[in-house]
Protein backbone atom coordinates (compact mmCIF):
# COMPACT_ATOMS: atom_id res chain seq x y z
CA UNK A 1 0.00 0.00 0.00
CA UNK A 2 1.31 3.20 -0.71
CA UNK A 3 1.33 6.07 1.44
CA UNK A 4 -1.49 8.83 0.58
CA UNK A 5 0.28 11.97 1.67
CA UNK A 6 3.17 11.24 -0.66
CA UNK A 7 0.35 11.51 -3.50
CA UNK A 8 0.74 15.40 -5.81
CA UNK A 9 -2.79 16.97 -4.80
CA UNK A 10 -4.42 19.34 -7.43
CA UNK A 11 -6.01 22.79 -6.91
CA UNK A 12 -9.70 22.27 -8.15
CA UNK A 13 -10.22 25.44 -10.70
CA UNK A 14 -13.63 25.50 -9.19
CA UNK A 15 -12.39 25.63 -5.65
CA UNK A 16 -13.47 29.04 -4.67
CA UNK A 17 -17.07 29.11 -6.10
CA UNK A 18 -17.57 25.38 -4.29
CA UNK A 19 -16.53 26.87 -1.12
CA UNK A 20 -18.61 29.65 -0.99
CA UNK A 21 -21.14 26.89 -1.80
CA UNK A 22 -20.59 24.64 0.84
CA UNK A 23 -20.05 27.24 3.26
CA UNK A 24 -24.17 28.12 2.33
CA UNK A 25 -25.15 24.74 2.83
CA UNK A 26 -23.06 24.28 6.08
CA UNK A 27 -25.42 27.38 7.31
CA UNK A 28 -28.27 25.44 6.11
CA UNK A 29 -30.35 23.89 9.23
CA UNK A 30 -32.77 21.71 7.49
CA UNK A 31 -31.52 20.91 3.49
CA UNK A 32 -34.39 21.40 1.15
CA UNK A 33 -34.55 19.85 -2.48
CA UNK A 34 -32.25 22.14 -3.45
CA UNK A 35 -29.54 21.72 -0.95
CA UNK A 36 -29.44 18.42 -1.03
CA UNK A 37 -28.63 18.28 -4.51
CA UNK A 38 -25.66 20.48 -4.18
CA UNK A 39 -24.68 18.84 -2.27
CA UNK A 40 -24.93 15.42 -4.27
CA UNK A 41 -23.34 17.31 -7.16
CA UNK A 42 -20.50 18.49 -5.58
CA UNK A 43 -19.91 15.01 -4.27
CA UNK A 44 -19.61 13.63 -7.70
CA UNK A 45 -17.26 16.36 -8.58
CA UNK A 46 -14.86 15.53 -6.37
CA UNK A 47 -14.82 11.90 -5.68
CA UNK A 48 -11.38 10.71 -6.15
CA UNK A 49 -10.06 13.91 -6.97
CA UNK A 50 -6.77 14.28 -5.54
CA UNK A 51 -6.94 17.65 -3.51
CA UNK A 52 -9.33 20.20 -1.86
CA UNK A 53 -9.39 17.87 1.30
CA UNK A 54 -10.92 20.89 3.06
CA UNK A 55 -13.60 20.89 0.47
CA UNK A 56 -14.29 17.14 1.04
CA UNK A 57 -13.89 17.14 4.85
CA UNK A 58 -16.87 19.82 5.15
CA UNK A 59 -19.23 17.49 2.28
CA UNK A 60 -18.21 14.88 4.40
CA UNK A 61 -19.41 17.08 8.01
CA UNK A 62 -22.63 17.30 5.89
CA UNK A 63 -23.89 14.36 5.63
CA UNK A 64 -23.45 13.85 9.25
CA UNK A 65 -25.18 17.03 10.27
CA UNK A 66 -28.05 15.92 7.76
CA UNK A 67 -27.96 12.28 9.22
CA UNK A 68 -27.43 10.74 5.97
CA UNK A 69 -25.17 8.07 4.11
CA UNK A 70 -23.86 8.87 1.10
CA UNK A 71 -26.58 6.33 -0.78
CA UNK A 72 -29.36 7.90 1.37
CA UNK A 73 -28.85 11.45 0.02
CA UNK A 74 -28.18 9.37 -3.40
CA UNK A 75 -31.28 7.76 -3.31
CA UNK A 76 -33.10 10.82 -1.95
CA UNK A 77 -31.73 13.27 -4.81
CA UNK A 78 -32.74 10.04 -7.76
CA UNK A 79 -35.70 10.20 -6.70
CA UNK A 80 -36.17 13.92 -7.02
CA UNK A 81 -35.16 13.82 -10.48
CA UNK A 82 -37.29 10.79 -11.19
CA UNK A 83 -40.40 13.06 -10.08
CA UNK A 84 -39.43 16.06 -12.54
CA UNK A 85 -37.40 17.95 -9.63
CA UNK A 86 -34.76 20.48 -11.67
CA UNK A 87 -32.54 22.89 -9.89
CA UNK A 88 -34.05 26.43 -10.44
CA UNK A 89 -37.79 25.01 -11.51
CA UNK A 90 -39.43 27.31 -9.12
CA UNK A 91 -37.87 30.39 -10.57
CA UNK A 92 -40.14 32.31 -12.89
CA UNK A 93 -41.70 30.84 -15.93
CA UNK A 94 -41.28 34.12 -17.95
CA UNK A 95 -38.91 33.81 -19.92
CA UNK A 96 -36.91 36.90 -22.24
CA UNK A 97 -36.17 40.47 -21.52
CA UNK A 98 -39.95 41.56 -20.03
CA UNK A 99 -39.66 44.14 -22.79
CA UNK A 100 -43.50 44.38 -23.95
CA UNK A 101 -43.06 43.85 -27.87
CA UNK A 102 -46.84 44.04 -28.72
CA UNK A 103 -47.87 46.35 -30.86
CA UNK A 104 -50.05 49.03 -29.77
CA UNK A 105 -51.92 51.85 -32.30
CA UNK A 106 -51.57 55.38 -31.56
CA UNK A 107 -54.15 56.60 -33.48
Amino acid sequence: MSDSSSEPTQNHPLHGTDRDLIDRLLACDSPGNAERTELARLLIRYDGFPGADDLQQDMQRLLTLWSLSRDELNDQVRALWTQGYRPGAAASEAVGSGFDTSEASDN
